[in-house]
């Protein structure tokens, strides 16, 4: 149909013999996460082309809510034609299911059939895998990560997560978690999991503000706006709230040694000051735990892009390992 007003342009037929040619190829990414969807088309290079975002209540919504929020963000890929969709959910996934089988923050989504649900809007193959285990394929892809075999890559803020490349191989247990919930606390917090002393408690952006409020420091602080004050409370709180996230990175540098570590998410706030706190918490206790020869020192890297994709860029990666 061609409206009124609407410039005709006339497309000339291939010559005899000749091949039209093909429109570029494109990836699909989707996250989907408490109370958010984002979808976006990438280039094989990684660029974003095209991107959506759509929102619903986490602790009311319904199945069929999160059907009509994860329809809105996929109308992004009108027009397009992905080689494959890649998923980058939060909580526990089954993958060869194509299942999201539990998030604790959202009800709806226990055994939430995500990639039946994709494949049948985009028309592409669709596969799901957990946002922190994906977000170091975006990075190894696309990222701090390129020309590695083994690296962490580590989501933080209100979304607590690690994911491990490991001799070019990334870790991803049937039904392993992201470290949200491995315990660096006997006798710590509730956690929402049921468990106590879960690096979520300590080391989320709800701790930080919790923690900032109870120092006197007015109610929804930041990390940013906490690491820029000058006053003893603010900085006691960004040491401690930068020893927190450095627990659980420690225990994954006494298991695995991944070396580097790139930091994504609200750490981003804390600039360099909050990178070199984490970093120098780890070597130290490298250091006095006596590193084994030829384990790299760790270095702790922090996304510098303006926008931090990498969750979708983890999915992009998902569907180029599987291609």
């Amino acid at each position: 149909m061609v409206h009124e007003g609407s410039p005709l342009r006339l497309v000339p037929e291939p010559a005899p013999g000749t091949v039209a040619p093909r429109p570029p190829r494109t990836l699909g990414a989707v996250e989907l996460v408490p109370g958010r969807v984002r979808a976006a088309v990438l280039t094989m290079s990684g660029a974003v082309l095209r991107r959506a975002e759509a929102s619903y209540d986490a602790a009311t919504a319904l199945p069929a809510d999160i059907d009509a929020a994860l329809a809105l963000a996929a109308e992004v890929f009108a027009g397009y034609d992905p080689v494959g969709v890649g998923v980058a959910a939060a909580g526990i996934v089954d993958p060869g299911a194509g299942l999201i089988t539990e998030v604790n923050d959202v009800p709806a989504l226990h055994g939430y059939p995500v990639t039946a649900r994709l494949a049948a809007l985009t028309g592409a193959p669709v596969r799901v895998e957990h946002r922190a285990r994906l977000q170091v394929l975006g990075d190894r892809w696309f990222g701090a990560g390129r020309g590695r075999r083994t690296f962490a890559s580590v989501s933080t803020g209100e979304v607590l997560g690690v994911g491990i490349l490991y001799d070019g191989q990334v870790l991803a247990p049937a039904g392993g978690r992201s470290g949200a919930h491995m315990t660096v606390s006997a006798s710590g917090e509730a956690c929402t999991c049921g468990g106590r002393g879960c690096w979520k408690t300590v080391a989320t952006t709800r701790w930080l503000r919790e923690r900032a409020r109870a120092a006197g420091l007015g109610d929804g602080a930041t990390l940013a706006a906490l690491v820029e004050r000058d006053d003893e409370a603010a900085r006691r709180t960004v040491e401690e709230y930068a020893e927190n996230v450095a627990l659980g990175l420690i225990n994954v540098q006494h298991l695995f040694a991944p070396g580097l570590f790139v930091l994504h998410g609200e750490a981003r706030e804390g600039g360099e000051r909050f990178r070199t706190l984490i970093e120098e918490r780890l070597r130290s206790d490298v250091a006095s735990a006596g590193a084994s020869a030829g384990a790299e020192l760790p270095q702790v890297l922090v996304s510098g892009a303006a926008v931090d994709d990498v969750a979708l860029l983890g999915g992009a990666g998902l569907v180029l390992s599987h291609l």
